[in-house]
């Protein structure tokens, strides 16, 4: 199974893509999506949406997860981000691709065992987990880490 993982956001949406076979994951690519900031929202937007769609008509998920929105301390930022999580998850629910949502406090108990674990822990542990010695930009890094929680919720070793 292919999962697509996906942690959205306005200027950089981060992707990471595994194979997971029986109780083992496969790291097979991941990258930013990277939105010039001095463009429209709707500029961008639309930008993501192309980004995601070639993503996925590339590399071809069986399925994909995204981070949940997280409460944010500036309204306007969660708005944004909202934006871009709606973008998202419309252009993989149009492909008809299984779409998993986990909040950012699941997915760190999921890769490092602590609901409260800082962004390096996280870096770190997807390194671990994957058996990688590249270091993950920080985007990327939590759009594996979401990737491997669906792959550890799909084994049933981490409720939904």
């Amino acid at each position: 199974m292919r999962i697509l993982g996906i942690d959205p956001g306005s200027r950089f949406t981060g992707w990471g893509l595994l194979q997971k076979q029986g109780n083992r994951n496969a790291y097979l690519c991941s990258g930013a999506v990277r939105l010039d900031p001095r463009c429209a929202l709707a500029e961008r937007l639309v930008t993501l949406a192309e980004r995601i769609e070639a993503l996925l008509a590339e590399h071809r998920p069986d399925h994909c997860a995204i981070e949940q929105i997280f409460s944010a301390k500036y309204v306007r930022s969660a708005l944004v981000l909202g934006h871009a999580r709606g973008v998202v998850l419309c252009t993989v629910a149009r492909r008809g691709i299984a779409l998993h949502e986990y909040s950012p406090t699941q997915v760190k108990q999921a890769v490092t065992g602590v609901g409260r674990a800082s962004k390096g822990q996280v870096q770190q542990m997807v390194r671990m987990l994957l058996g990688e010695r590249q270091v993950f930009q920080e985007d990327e890094a939590d759009a594996l880490a979401v990737a491997l929680t669906h792959a550890a919720a799909a084994r049933g070793v981490f409720p939904r």
